[in-house]
């Protein structure tokens, strides 16, 4: 046990980490370095910004990098990079774009770009002295970051409404000042947070010097400053419409009028029963991190907002709706995203540059309609997968070749199998069972679960 703890790790270099996790933590030590080794990449000036992105790397971990192609949003037409690599995932979201390019596309309208973040800290005083004093408070914070927000001002962006909150009914002498921002193209993480950790020092001088806060002022102590993830104020709306007569050809079993109802209820489902609610927005999840990913954003954030919006009336719910009414249909979502176009890995990560310069480096703005967009394309393509074929069939003939790879098939035997599965149910027994037809191809398969 001793040998598989050590001190110093992170000043080792790249190989001799590599070395040791292998040497201490795998049994085949030789094969395993050799191969996660071989994921480094073969440009030694492009592998060390890659190494700057996190701590003790030892190689690379590729993602597949696909677009899809048709996105016909606000009368524009986009080609759409995706990282993810869930099979189907831009099959869909491509189909979906396909289907409602001849139908008028995606439209998007962005509510709101409101982000916001808090300074948490505790006084023990008469709240209503905290009130008093608020307004003159509010000038020394704006007045003391000044030189951080002037050039965000000059964008356009800077600091909007600062609140004092109090929520000592919750945790006796627990206050915050919650703060909204406007950050232009940029995710603004940094800018907010610097303006934050200034407005706490701010915040600590004024209490302890002002006459009307004291004697309780010298014991105001400031607990954190951190921007909040939580983006109920930075908002895209994105949407598809049409007549009911129009979704002909959306499912060669129902009827247009009968797909729309259907879908309809589907989506109600998902908008009462959480158990539901998490799957649905899953997928809209799908395309919304696909894109997120491949423009370096932060999916991680952008999830954690998503999944606290879904249940900011109490109850987990879908993300998108869905009406017929009076011979329209209408599909749509309202999804928090703060993204940024400027800044960050955005700039860094070459395939991340490149990204943007497919998608016509749009501003920030933009960018969010396009994720939206392709968030209700996956949504749109699983619910009509759903109610119509089931999910299982598009998702398994796209899963086949990764079976036929685990299965061991050679290149006469995937082509076979290709042709066979054309008009099959995919799965892995079905799979194994027609290799197994072929002679000699028992014993290759018998490994497989």
């Amino acid at each position: 046990m001793q040998e598989k703890i050590i001190s110093g790790f992170s000043k080792l270099t790249k190989a001799e980490k590599l070395t040791w996790v292998t040497r201490h933590y795998v049994a085949d030590a030789e094969a395993a370095a050799g191969e996660i080794a071989g994921f480094t990449h073969a440009d030694e000036r492009l592998q060390q910004v890659l190494d700057r992105f996190s701590e003790n790397t030892v190689a690379n971990y590729p993602m597949p990098f696909g677009i899809a192609p048709n996105f016909l949003i606000n009368g524009r037409v986009y080609a759409v990079p995706m990282v993810i690599e869930e099979s189907s995932v831009v099959a869909a979201a491509s189909s979906a774009a396909k289907f409602w390019l001849a139908r008028g596309g995606f439209k998007a309208e962005v509510l709101s770009t409101v982000k916001l973040g808090q300074v948490h800290f505790t006084w023990s005083g008469d709240p209503a002295r905290l009130r008093l004093a608020f307004a003159e408070l509010e000038s020394r914070l704006r007045l003391d970051a000044a030189y951080l927000t002037e050039n965000m001002e000059k964008r356009g962006g800077g600091v909007g409404r600062i609140e004092l909150i109090d929520l000592s009914d919750r945790e006796p002498g627990l206050f915050q000042l919650r703060v909204a921002f406007q950050t232009c193209d940029s995710m603004g993480a940094n800018f907010i947070n610097s303006v934050l950790e200034q407005f706490s020092a701010t915040l600590e001088e004024f209490a302890a010097a002002h006459p009307a806060l004291q004697p309780d002022g010298k014991d105001l102590v400031v607990i954190m400053a951190i921007l909040s993830n939580y983006t109920p104020e930075c908002v895209v709306r994105a949407y598809v419409e049409c007549p009911v007569d129009r979704l002909a050809g959306a499912c060669k079993e129902l009827g247009p009028a009968a797909f729309a109802e259907k879908f309809r209820k589907a989506v109600r489902i998902a908008q009462v029963d959480p158990y539901r609610a998490v799957t649905h927005n899953k997928g809209i999840f799908n395309g919304v991190d696909a894109v997120v990913l491949a423009t370096a954003n932060d999916f991680r954030a952008i999830e954690a907002c998503g999944h606290a919006y879904a249940a900011r009336d109490g109850q987990y719910r879908s993300l998108s709706n869905c009406t017929v009414e009076d011979g329209l249909f209408r599909f749509w979502a309202d999804l928090p995203l703060a993204v940024g176009t400027v800044g960050g890995l955005t700039n860094l990560h070459p395939l991340a540059r490149r990204s943007l310069d497919i998608l016509g480096n749009p501003s920030a703005e933009e960018l969010m309609a396009i994720i939206a967009c392709t968030g209700l394309a996956q949504n749109f393509a699983a619910l009509r997968s759903l109610i119509t074929t089931g999910i299982q069939s598009g998702h398994m003939k796209m899963h086949l070749a990764n079976i036929l790879h685990h299965l061991g098939a050679g290149e006469q035997e995937t082509r076979e199998a290709i042709e066979h599965f054309r008009d099959k149910t995919v799965s892995f027994a079905a799979v194994r069972e027609f290799l197994n037809s072929f002679s000699g191809n028992a014993g290759v398969v018998s490994k497989a679960p």
